[in-house]
């Protein structure tokens, strides 16, 4: 193993954390150990030292295993998880053009060779030497069936998939096809595999950490606001199709979908390269550095500012306008800013905003005034989401019920509890509406 791993050039830098490696490496020892003493078979001593760092191993693929959702053979899983998030160059141009003539070709070809060879390696020899059949157990493994929040769903049904392909490919020419077209459609890397991100300096360094259980909701399960809705897909079909696009702001009160509206958006066009950044007003300070990782990648990137507002105080707001359009770098193309809010201009106001009689510390306060609401103007489209009349409300319980199947009460029934509930549980609105529902469920 580590002979054919010591040939990859386009796949080289597998990182010395890789599982692949780190088997190869403790393989390697034990051939040099038994070669350099002209061994048959190792003592006891050093058998179990092996046997013990190998299923350490196998504890890390489990885990692996675990939080992406692979099943039947976790070793072609994991190779294939290798080939599918590793950022090479060559990886990231097939992301952008496909797979092109040029001579890396010929090294990328020779690397699946190794792989399709690693794909189907025997390890019977080592089983019996060591005495174990931990690979025979990874190689034909059950999952247990759990649910689709526990595991990375996203990454997990593509992998499994060029898994299943590159092991009943005949050669290196089909997997060379395989990988690349797999680049081309899903991408490459934790940005090409899945959904959403959010931020994070844990490690002394800026990174997007991927999001990995969001919201399965879609447009249609929001019940009403269909103007609100069409505003919002217009704007981002046009986006992921490479035209011009605006950043938008959802404002309005609260409970009426605002922030579903945008989790269902990215559900919708996830699949034409759409991704998404959530990113908190403590955190603007980085969104240079943002942009800056993602401008040059094949996606349309939204950078998701949910319940955005600030005090009067607090003046994050400054980098967010620099940001959108002011500075001298211009947002590049791929990235648009939606954000949602209780507020219509976003920043608190005061009746002492909209004079220029007070003087005390601000001589010219419509001055202010305008600097405040010239952040909301950089937003393109505005939405807003009020809040539903009492029809409307009842309309929306009526059609959540049915949607999850409640028929023991009538229709006089059911609008009577619904009345009684939003009356002591936050007022009307959709997400009043749901929480009612759930009550229901739950007396099931």
């Amino acid at each position: 193993m580590y002979r054919l791993i010591s040939k990859l050039s386009v796949y080289k830098n597998l990182g010395e954390e890789n599982i692949l490696v780190k088997l190869s490496n403790i393989l390697y020892e034990m051939d040099y150990l038994k070669a350099k003493n002209q061994l048959q078979q190792l003592d006891a001593f050093d058998k179990e030292n092996f046997i013990s760092g190998i299923y350490t191993l196998i504890n890390e693929l489990l885990d692996v295993a675990t939080k992406y959702g692979f099943d039947q053979n976790l070793w072609q899983n994991y190779l294939a998880f290798t080939l599918a998030s590793m950022e090479s160059p060559f990886a990231i141009t097939c992301e952008k053009v496909g797979a092109r003539q040029g001579t890396v070709n010929r090294f990328a070809k020779a690397d699946f060779r190794i792989f399709l060879d690693l794909f189907h390696y025997d390890f019977s020899r080592i089983e019996q030497e060591l005495g174990i059949n931990c690979f025979s157990i990874i190689t034909d493994y059950k999952a247990v069936k759990k649910s689709t929040g526990m595991y990375n769903k996203s990454v997990s049904d593509k992998v499994r998939e060029l898994s299943a392909c590159i092991a009943s490919a005949k050669d290196e020419e089909e997997v060379f096809t395989i990988v690349t077209d797999f680049y081309k459609k899903h991408g490459v890397g934790m940005l090409g595999l899945n959904k959403a991100f959010r931020l994070s300096r844990e490690h002394g360094r800026l990174e997007l950490v991927p999001i990995t259980n969001t919201l399965d909701v879609r447009l249609s399960h929001l019940v009403g606001y269909e103007l609100q809705k069409k505003k919002l897909v217009d704007n981002t079909k046009a986006f992921v199709e490479g035209k011009k696009a605006n950043n938008v702001l959802l404002f309005g009160d609260s409970g009426t979908g605002k922030s579903t509206s945008v989790k269902a958006i990215l559900n919708e066009y996830y699949d034409k390269g759409l991704r998404m950044i959530e990113i908190y007003k403590h955190q603007f300070n980085d969104l240079s550095a943002v942009i800056s990782l993602i401008k040059n990648r094949n996606y349309k990137f939204i950078i998701f500012m949910d319940d955005l507002s600030f005090e009067e105080f607090e003046i994050e707001y400054k980098y967010l306008k620099a940001i959108i359009e002011g500075g001298l770098e211009i947002k590049p193309d791929n990235v648009l800013i939606y954000a949602t809010s209780n507020r219509r201009h976003l920043i608190r106001e005061t009746w002492n905003d909209r004079t220029d009689m007070e003087t005390d510390g601000d001589i010219h306060r419509s001055d202010t005034m305008e600097e405040k609401l010239s952040l909301v103007e950089r937003f393109g489209i505005t939405i807003n989401f009020s809040s539903p009349t009492p029809k409307e409300y009842l309309e929306i319980v009526k059609q959540l019920a049915h949607r999850h199947g409640i028929s023991h009460l009538s229709e006089e029934e059911l609008y009577n509890e619904a009345r009684k509930w939003e009356l002591s549980h936050g007022g009307l609105s959709g997400r009043t509406a749901q929480q009612f529902i759930n009550y229901l469920l739950g007396k099931l």
